[in-house]
C-alpha cells in the first residue's frame, strides 16, 4: 500500500508554496502589493508571461483567496486586481524572499 497524502496535506510549507509557487504567481503578488492594477498593466509588469497564462494563474490565486478580481461593470469592460487581506499577508514573506534573492544573487558572483 502506497502513502496517499500530498506533503502538502501535512507541511505548513509545501502547502504555501502550492497556492503561491509556480513560475509567475510570486511574480504577480509582487506587483500587486500596496496597489490595484488592471490585467493589462500586470500584463505588461510581467514580462514573458503570455496571455493565457495569467489569466489562469489570477484565476488561481482568486480561487485561493489571496487575490480579489474588481469588476466595475462598464463599457469598455474595466476589471483590476488586488490583493486581499490574506494577500497582503504575504508582504513579509515576499520581502524575505527578495532579500535573501538579492544577498544570494551577490554571493553567487563572487
Amino acid at each position: 500500500m502506497t502513502n496517499k497524502k500530498l506533503p502538502s496535506d501535512t507541511c505548513d510549507v509545501a502547502y504555501a508554496l502550492d497556492l503561491i509557487g509556480g513560475k509567475w504567481k510570486i511574480f504577480i503578488l509582487w506587483q500587486l502589493l500596496g496597489k490595484r492594477m488592471r490585467f493589462s498593466e500586470l500584463r505588461r509588469n510581467v514580462p514573458g508571461i503570455s496571455e493565457p497564462v495569467l489569466i489562469l494563474q489570477l484565476k488561481e490565486l482568486q480561487r485561493d483567496g489571496i487575490v480579489k478580481r474588481i469588476d466595475y461593470k462598464t463599457v469598455p469592460p474595466h476589471v483590476e486586481y488586488e490583493l486581499t487581506e490574506t494577500g497582503r499577508k504575504l508582504r513579509t514573506a515576499l520581502a524575505h524572499f527578495q532579500e535573501w534573492g538579492s544577498e544570494h544573487r551577490l554571493d553567487s558572483l563572487s
